[in-house]
């Protein structure tokens, strides 16, 4: 007996702790180079953002006119614009801008697809092809047209921007959720809720938006980046924020279009960031979306 409680003992005390499941998920981002390298990104662009005053070597909107189109050196470590203002501190606080688009925007899109997919797709019927229709109507329209009118419209603003490029860019996003909550109706265990009589409340909290989250997170991740090129491109072509607000968009289009064959770090610098900014945003989905999502969980992807 006392041999059997030592083996006993021995074979407990050699199973390993379960370790929670936050950790066992950075285990696996971290075997993804990219992803993780695009989370480590987004992360120094959440905290720039977020204190970008303290981290801005001058303030943004000062003027220096006998330093204007000074090219990178020991003082000015990104060089100057063309009335002398500091071409990293406006990078920087346009960082605050340029991720409250893409954060504000996708949130709102996320929010709102996920509201009218699953309305058409767990209703059904006619309410079903009547915003069906209405999405294949919107899906047919020009993205930057659209934009470009709606803005023109409601004015320019950062208000303004994430209702537009987030209710609008939910449209389409909202036909992946109608397609997966389908999918979900034709499972046991939703029919088994429904003949449990369980109520359409709860149903919906417990069996249908659970199973859509990894969906949500991989399109909220992945859609960061497109809104913040969206943006980009919408102050670029002159519907940005007002003058004095520095973004990435209008740098490009305001000094860097100006000035590029003088100087060219007015155009460079913005464009590399929105360069990183995107592609990290579209590693680190990628690598959300190989974990999270079911049908490719137990792939090998390298």
């Amino acid at each position: 007996m006392a041999t059997a409680r030592e083996s006993t003992g021995r074979n407990v005390s050699n199973v390993p702790a379960r370790r929670h499941p936050a950790v066992l998920f950075l285990r696996k981002l971290a075997r993804k180079r990219l992803g993780m390298g695009g989370a480590v990104v987004v992360l120094l662009l959440i905290l720039v953002a977020v204190f970008a005053e303290q981290i801005a070597p001058y303030p943004f909107q000062e003027r220096n006119v006998r330093n204007r189109l000074q090219p990178p050196s020991a003082e000015y470590w990104l060089g100057t614009d063309q009335i002398g203002r500091d071409v990293l501190s406006r990078l920087i606080v346009g960082s605050r801008l340029s991720l409250l688009v893409g954060l504000g925007a996708t949130l709102l899109g996320v929010v709102t697809s996920l509201f009218l997919g699953t309305l058409s797709g767990f209703v059904g019927g006619k309410l079903d092809m009547t915003i069906q229709r209405f999405v294949d109507a919107a899906m047919t329209i020009p993205d930057l047209l659209v934009l470009l009118t709606m803005l023109t419209i409601f004015g320019r603003g950062l208000l303004q921007f994430i209702l537009v490029i987030g209710i609008w860019g939910a449209i389409g996003g909202s036909r992946t959720i109608r397609s997966a909550v389908i999918a979900i109706k034709e499972n046991v265990y939703f029919e088994s809720a429904r003949a449990a009589g369980s109520p359409v409340s709860r149903t919906l909290l417990r069996h249908v938006v659970p199973n859509l989250m990894p969906l949500v997170i991989i399109g909220f991740t992945g859609g960061i980046g497109y809104n913040i090129l969206t943006a980009a491109g919408l102050s670029f072509l002159g519907f940005g924020l007002d003058v004095g607000t520095p973004d990435w968009g209008s740098m490009l289009s305001r000094e860097g279009r100006a000035y590029m064959e003088s100087a060219w770090w007015l155009a460079m610098w913005p464009g590399l960031l929105l360069t990183i900014a995107i592609f990290s945003f579209n590693m680190f989905g990628d690598a959300l979306r190989d974990l999270l999502d079911p049908r490719l969980r137990g792939a090998n992807v390298r």
